[in-house]
């Protein structure tokens, strides 16, 4: 047997060797409790530290009915005005509008800003900002609707920086997603 040989046999049992012992200990730590409660919840429940603005996650009861809303983008604010802050305004601007909008398909179904438990914010650099993201802006705005004492809901939310939108004027778009709550009737 030549040295090659011995080293490829001596490296495929080692492989083999760890692969099993992090396997059984994968097994093993599948059969430890989870900090959570393994129990249906019977309502929305929103989870995370309690001093941050937006939940880490929330967890829903079975049988929730859902409403999703596609990319909202801000409105118009001035058709022919001469800069993109003019016709549309700065991210905090653009965001309130976007949530407002959001707000406005939510009550035509029945619901409120307090049914959101996901919301998805796109963001895109601002020129005017040195071509940095508004991150500023849009968390001021997101707490004119949310965890605030009107609405103390903290959702769940990402906020992804983009390098574009549809529109190059556009500086956010947001996705929401509300669950129905259990006394709702639709009809």
């Amino acid at each position: 047997m030549n040295i090659n040989t011995s080293m490829l046999k001596r490296t495929a049992a080692a492989a083999l060797l760890f692969g099993a012992v992090g396997a059984y200990a994968f097994a093993a730590d599948s059969k430890l409790p989870s900090k959570y409660p393994a129990e249906p919840v019977h309502e929305v429940e929103f989870y995370g530290n309690p001093s941050s603005s937006i939940s880490v996650g929330v967890s829903l009861p079975a049988g929730a009915a859902y409403l999703f809303t596609s990319g909202t983008v801000p409105p118009v604010l001035n058709k022919e005005g001469a800069t993109v802050y003019e016709r549309y305004g700065d991210t905090k601007t653009q965001a309130i509008g976007v949530l407002k909008s959001i707000e406005k398909q939510l009550a035509d179904k029945g619901l409120t800003m307090k049914d959101v438990v996901y919301l998805r914010a796109y963001l895109t650099a601002d020129a005017a900002k040195e071509g940095k993201f508004d991150y500023a802006g849009w968390n001021e705005a997101y707490g004119q609707f949310f965890n605030n004492a009107a609405n103390p809901v903290k959702v769940a939310r990402s906020t992804v920086g983009v390098a574009s939108l549809v529109s190059p004027d556009w500086l956010i778009e947001i996705e929401a997603v509300a669950v129905y709550p259990k006394h709702h009737n639709q009809d």
